[in-house]
């Protein structure tokens, strides 16, 4: 039976010095879901890599094998052994996989609880996955449930008031850190969706930041006249930075946008008035050199978290209430994979009945030398309707349950209790030598 698997990283179990090491681009994401998808222990596949997380979620007929070929590619991507990596893992499997990625979508399991672009990053995750047909049944009711949960979640409790997010906090912190920010020269590196939040976070401090974009100009362009700010040449950043009172850094860029040499030349045409740099990027935009040059105040997302979880408090009874919601998603994508299994399990039990019967047949057929053909026929017979029979309540009892609560657990436990997923038949394990009846109780009978 193909098992539902999870394999990652977070902030909550790995720094983000090992975050951004497995951190993957779309590009990079795309090649990992090839060539998992094109292994036998992989059926299906799908990447979520945010600031945050990079996660791997498989439908696995050996979840064994898969796990540890996940391991491998995920090692390999980060560029570190996998021993490295093993201690910052979580892999979960089944209903457990399932409500995290539910989770992780509703941002429940982000570093701002509720955060909203979880959600969008979920669903372009799934996007690219059907894009290099790397989905199949199992990960598309997955994500298309965990998209509806989260959807759910964030309309049907106030788990996203305030509209608190990463780029929000990272403001908040510039604001504790200078004061008042609406004097304040603030550059923002990048263009995309964390970009066009700082700058709406800016913007309801009475700030019009510059954009820089490190390779769509136009998209500056649109930011800047979506929120006051004006539009510079990523050729003009060092200029720029030598202005700056702010500068935060949001691109996509694999490797770091400021480095340490650039930054002091930089501050040195600053002549010691101090800048504040914040990264927001996964992997970093900013070398973390960088702090230890004088007037450089440097925050990265690693350092955010104290002042989120200040921001956390007070939306701990909606989360609950965002968790019943999930687990209601959960029962419904647990009936359907229960659903989905009953026919080929129905099937692979009534297989394994005519493979033991056919086994016992040949072991026994020495012993049936004076029968005539019909006398053989009649015994191949009535083994097989002994067998149907034996099986025909449990195969009802598992159809009528087809679509409830209890299918998903009666598949898996059918399954487990007759081995129909084990690589060897129980009837070469045990014999089936049948004895004539008084041979049998003879040697049953205790010693004298």
């Amino acid at each position: 039976m193909t098992e539902l698997l999870a394999l990652g990283i977070s902030h909550k179990t790995a720094p983000l010095g090992l975050r951004e090491r497995v951190a993957l681009t779309e590009g990079r994401a795309a090649g990992v879901l090839r060539e998992l998808v094109a292994a036998p222990e992989v059926q299906e596949a799908a990447a979520i890599s945010t600031c945050n997380r990079t996660e791997l979620y498989l439908a696995a007929p050996d979840p064994v094998g898969a796990e540890s070929l996940a391991l491998g590619v995920l090692a390999r991507e980060a560029g570190t052994p996998p021993t490295e990596l093993v201690g910052h893992l979580y892999s979960l499997r089944g209903a457990d996989a399932a409500i995290h990625v539910f989770r992780v979508t509703a941002g429940l399991d982000s570093m701002i609880l509720g955060e909203a672009e979880v959600q969008g990053q979920v669903k372009r995750a799934y996007e690219l996955a059907l894009v290099e047909g790397a989905t199949g049944p199992i990960l598309n009711r997955l994500f298309r449930g965990a998209l509806a949960a989260g959807k759910r979640a964030r309309s049907e409790t106030a788990i996203t008031e305030r509209g608190v997010s990463v780029p929000s906090v990272a403001v908040e912190l510039a604001q504790r850190a200078l004061g008042d920010l609406s004097s304040r020269l603030v550059l923002v590196v990048g263009a995309g969706e964390t970009a066009e939040l700082t700058a709406r976070a800016l913007a309801s401090r009475g700030v019009e930041p510059a954009f820089i974009a490190n390779r769509r100009y136009d998209r500056a362009i649109g930011l800047a006249q979506r929120f006051g700010g004006r539009a510079i040449r990523f050729e003009e950043l060092p200029e720029q930075m030598e202005r700056a009172d702010i500068v935060v850094a949001s691109t996509a860029s694999p490797h770091h946008v400021i480095e340490p040499e650039e930054l002091g030349e930089v501050m040195r045409a600053r002549q010691g008035r101090p800048v504040l740099l914040i990264d927001l990027a996964v992997p970093r935009d900013i070398h973390p050199d960088c702090r230890d040059l004088d007037g450089v105040s440097l925050h990265d997302m690693d350092d955010l978290q104290a002042l989120v979880e200040r921001n956390a408090s007070g939306r701990e009874a909606e989360a609950r209430k965002a968790e019943s919601i999930l687990r209601a998603e959960l029962a419904r994508f647990e009936r359907w994979q229960g659903s989905q299994d009953v026919v080929p399990t129905v099937a692979a039990l009534r297989a394994r009945a005519d493979e033991i019967v056919s086994r016992v047949l040949i072991e026994n057929e020495p012993r049936w030398e004076s029968l005539s053909e019909s006398d053989r026929d009649r015994m191949r017979a009535m083994a097989r309707a002994i067998a149907g029979r034996l099986l025909h309540e449990p195969t009802v009892r598992l159809k009528r349950a087809s679509g409830d609560d209890d299918a998903y657990r009666l598949v898996s436990a059918l399954r487990e209790l007759f081995g129909l997923d084990a690589e060897t038949a129980p009837a070469e394990e045990a014999g089936g030598e049948v004895r004539p009846l008084r041979q049998a109780r003879a040697r049953k009978r205790p010693a004298s």
